[in-house]
């Protein structure tokens, strides 16, 4: 089944329901969202000869068009690439050749740096004119192990890998988001304030189920007064939150003396939440928080902490439950293994592995990652984790050495190897440090001649995107090795403490 069908059953039964929203402002109704997004996919699939399975990508910021792309992409049979819109255009060219897409829904300023057949700009008349295409009667079949989206993390080789998420995989996730994670009803408002072409996009399925509003807000992200002042007029709005934007909210709604009225639900997750931070969180603005811990390879579908887990402060172990990730969602098994592959027994800490429907694929075009990642049916997520006697897990460190900034993921090897490219710059090693309003930075330790920070910083610019360059540079005579020729980063991390 098309998940386009979703969107069909909805306008069908409640067309006159509003549907998008930039803020207060109504641009759809469901019945204009589904037409529009039926025109779309006529256009792809008539006037671009898109066919069932070609990979259609969207590189685009926040905006109530980027549902109605997505679901005419999926209304046409083919496969979504969403890309991060703050990536640099050099990085999203690289995604799109990955992925063999030849149609990308973009804006004018990136349309002609990005190696398309069809670049189709959302920032002009070329978009609103596809409205005029005679719609799709129905969405075009697909099978539920099709893919439905191709999703692209960043891996410790330094190239991003494209993530298999199948019909099924959507399916699966979206029943367990409604048994572990929340209920949503009409009345419900899906706010966009963390980026649509990652977690935060995946929220649209249940709300479209349930006939309620999607909300893009005017900045197209997240600002903690926006996000305050919103709530109180649309009321009943949920969205996802990495815990440096939690913190953010929490502050702002203290320094306003608020209380986040008309907020349902803030879902957190995409790093570690520190527990004096949640605490606070429950205390300024009360029972609304739910955690999700998941990954591209497994969706939001990994581990759930309810709400009532978070505000039960009279249970005994509240605050070690709290320091969690929750338990095992209802469609997945996890285990914590050794490095051998052996399940573990209680409170032992080893790798988080999960078996179930949401479960990834494979990696596109990656035998060999996917060979890695999945192994007799489990995949091996990286991160290093222990459970308790009750089956809530606690993370305790990941395997690879990402770096978690303001929710973000930066992998160190992707930013070493830009560096390394200028001619100045011998050798680079990069690693994370602790930051109290991103969670964590990108720090650079580089073995160079003749070169500063600005001009670093300047290359850095003109090759990858914004958020991932270093924001502290150190030059050293040389990094520190082990004897096969290493790069020791806890001896980077140790003299970074001293710093």
């Amino acid at each position: 089944m098309n998940i386009a069908n979703w969107l069909v059953k909805t306008a069908s039964l409640h067309p006159d329901r509003p549907a998008l929203f930039n803020g207060a402002t109504c641009y759809a109704n469901y019945a204009e969202f589904a037409t529009r997004a039926a025109s779309i996919g006529a256009y792809l699939r008539n006037q671009l000869q898109i066919k069932t399975g070609d990979r259609v990508a969207v590189f685009m910021p926040n905006c109530t068009a980027y549902l109605e792309v997505l679901y005419g992409i999926w209304f046409a049979g083919a496969v979504a690439v969403p890309i991060n819109a703050k990536l640099h255009s050099k990085e999203s060219a690289w995604i799109i050749k990955n992925a063999q897409a030849d149609v990308v829904f973009t804006t004018i300023k990136y349309a002609a740096a990005l190696p398309v057949r069809h670049a189709i700009t959302i920032d002009d008349d070329t978009y609103i004119s596809l409205y005029k295409t005679a719609p799709l009667a129905q969405p075009i079949p697909v099978k539920p192990n099709d893919l439905a989206w191709l999703f692209y993390t960043s891996g410790t080789t330094g190239k991003p890998k494209g993530v298999m998420i199948t019909t099924a995989n959507i399916m699966a996730m979206v029943k367990a988001y409604f048994v572990d994670v929340d209920q949503v009803s009409a009345d419900d408002a899906a706010f966009y304030a963390a980026p649509m072409s990652h977690g935060a996009g995946l929220y649209n399925f249940m709300y479209v189920l349930r006939a309620a509003r999607h909300i893009v807000p005017p900045s197209g992200g997240f600002d903690s007064d926006e996000i305050l002042t919103l709530a109180t007029i649309l009321q009943n709005i949920s969205f996802f939150a990495a815990p440096t934007m939690v913190r953010r909210l929490v502050e702002r709604a203290k320094a306003r003396n608020l209380t986040g009225e008309g907020i349902k639900t803030i879902i957190y997750g995409g790093g570690p939440m520190y527990l004096a931070d949640i605490i606070e969180a429950i205390k300024v603005m009360g029972p609304r928080f739910v955690q999700i811990f998941g990954q591209g390879e497994c969706p939001m579908a990994i581990t759930a902490l309810s709400r009532n887990h978070i505000a039960n402060c009279s249970h005994p172990k509240w605050k070690h439950r709290l320091a969690s990730v929750g338990v095992a969602q209802s469609v997945v098994s996890v285990q914590i293994r050794d490095t051998m592959g052996k399940k573990l027994p209680a409170n032992k800490i080893g790798e988080i592995c999960v078996s179930g429907l949401p479960v990834m694929k494979g990696y596109w075009m990656n035998e060999t990652a996917t060979k890695d990642t999945l192994k007799d049916g489990w995949l091996h997520t990286g991160d290093m984790g222990a459970m308790d006697e009750d089956g809530f897990v606690t993370l305790h460190d990941r395997t690879k050495d990402v770096i978690i900034s303001g929710g973000s993921n930066i992998y160190p090897r992707e930013v070493e190897e830009v560096l390394l490219q200028h001619p100045n710059v011998s050798e680079v090693s990069v690693i994370g440090k602790k930051d109290a309003e991103w969670g964590e930075v990108v720090v650079a330790f580089v073995v160079a001649t003749n070169i500063d920070t600005a001009k670093l910083d300047a290359f850095c610019l003109d090759n990858i995107a914004r958020f991932k360059r270093p924001k502290h540079y150190y030059f050293v005579p040389k990094l520190p090795k082990n004897n096969y020729g290493k790069v020791l980063k806890t001896k980077l991390r140790e003299e970074l403490s001293n710093l």
